[in-house]
């Protein structure tokens, strides 16, 4: 059973992503048909950016778990045998 210090870590991850899925809805949804000059736009970036921002999260992804496959790889590699 998860402590108390896991959960408390596991519900602030689940709302960290909740208030982020819920501010990308909102930013590429519901945005683009609010006029331009309404104040709610003071709150997002421009929206050139809600392509960048994933497609650099997606590199990182991958650079990260590549790495990482490869450093267990490498850590797990058998020396040859030599007769």
């Amino acid at each position: 059973m998860a402590s108390g210090v896991d959960q408390a870590v596991g519900m602030g991850l689940v709302g960290f992503s909740l208030l982020l899925f819920i501010y990308y809805t909102l930013w590429v949804i519901v945005l683009p048909f609010v006029d331009s000059d309404h104040v709610i736009h003071g709150y997002f970036l421009p929206r050139e950016y809600s392509v960048i921002l994933p497609g650099i999260a997606a590199l990182l992804l991958v650079l990260f778990v590549g790495t990482f496959i490869a450093v267990v790889m490498w850590k797990n590699r058998k020396p040859k045998k030599t007769q």
